[in-house]
């Protein structure tokens, strides 16, 4: 693979992908409860949640659980299924766009409590619901050049505080139609953490290889999708449509890599909307998309991961995976796996 924004990793290998549920669940339908004043005062119709997005329930943390416990939890059964111990690691990217705090990194809370060595590079890497995929290509490059044996990736979102916020400002009576098209993104939002121990291909027998990838952007769009922990405002269809966009720019030379005969296509998991017309636009065939948005919601840069976590008992040896990723802003990228 050649050109701009393309990549090729050469022994670099996922030696273990595993999830982390949060264990509260939580539906759409309630959601429409505490929302039936506004929708009635607004002559608006519920349901939008399961029958446009295709969500019939999410996830949430306990209250007081952080994402760098969830994170953490996630790394740690990512070792224990790699079979290595902490001593091993020599980088740790926290990837997640849920924290607690500006600084310091929610890396270094995690390396703490996975008791990493002090030789273990650590920091976060952030890049909206892209971040994992693009920590995975810089733990590879560092693989590749033998800088460290094994990287850890972790990621640990939750979606509680932002929706519970967003239902009481929308439940209010100063609520209007537009707040209520721009907060209802946040409304598909899940919670859960995921994590992948990425190794050499040639010294871990049974790992799956991490082939090449390629990335792409059309940072015009940045304004669309803005968010905090306690609100975020997002322009949905305009979204849905660059993004889609800057997709099918990553996509212009898929036939020469092969991409349209995949075993697995493992998608960001965002709604039943993007997915149909995502497959429509890049002539995937939707019967070889695997679907977790519809009990998680979207978990943000955790979906890949925990779609592929959910994925991997069901993969056989040779298969072809092509992850899709985007992340608002807007970046997009596809990375292929040898299983």
């Amino acid at each position: 693979m050649s050109g701009n924004a393309t990549f090729n990793l050469k022994d670099t290998a996922i030696v273990s992908v595993t999830a982390h549920h949060a264990p509260e669940v939580v539906t759409s339908a309630s959601f429409d409860e505490r929302l039936m004043h506004t929708y009635e005062r607004l002559g608006t119709q519920p349901g939008l949640l399961e029958n446009l997005a295709g969500i019939v329930e999410r996830r949430w943390w306990p209250r007081g659980h952080t994402f760098t416990e969830a994170a953490a939890e996630a790394g740690r059964k990512a070792m224990a299924a790699a079979g290595i111990s902490p001593d091993a690691v020599g980088l740790l990217i926290d990837t997640s766009v849920s924290r607690d705090r500006v600084e310091p990194s929610s890396a270094v809370t995690v390396h703490h409590l996975l008791d990493l060595p002090t030789s273990c590079l650590n920091f976060d890497l952030a890049n909206a619901c892209l971040g994992f995929m693009n920590a995975m290509q810089v733990a590879g490059m560092m693989l590749d050049s033998h800088q460290i044996d094994f990287a850890l990736i972790v990621d640990g979102e939750g979606s509680r505080q932002p929706q519970e916020k967003t239902l009481e400002r929308l439940a209010s009576d100063e609520a209007t139609a537009a707040d209520l098209f721009a907060e209802f993104a946040t409304l598909t939002l899940g919670s859960g953490a995921a994590a992948m121990v990425l190794g050499r291909h040639s010294e871990n027998a049974g790992s799956h290889r991490i082939v090449a990838g390629i990335n792409r952007a059309d940072t015009s769009h940045h304004k669309l999708c803005v968010g905090t922990l306690d609100q975020m405002r997002t322009d949905t269809a305009a979204l849905l449509d660059a993004g889609l966009g800057v997709s099918r720019l990553a996509w212009a030379n898929a036939e020469e890599y092969g991409w349209l005969a995949m075993d697995r296509y493992v998608i960001h998991q965002i709604s039943s909307v993007h997915t149909s017309m995502l497959c429509e636009r890049l002539g995937i065939d939707a019967t070889r998309v695997p679907l977790t948005y519809p009990r998680l919601g979207n978990t943000g840069p955790a979906a890949v991961p925990l779609t592929l976590a959910q994925e991997s008992a069901s993969l056989n040896a040779g298969d072809r995976v092509l992850c899709l990723g985007m992340g608002s802003g807007i970046n997009a990228m596809a990375l292929e796996i040898a299983w």
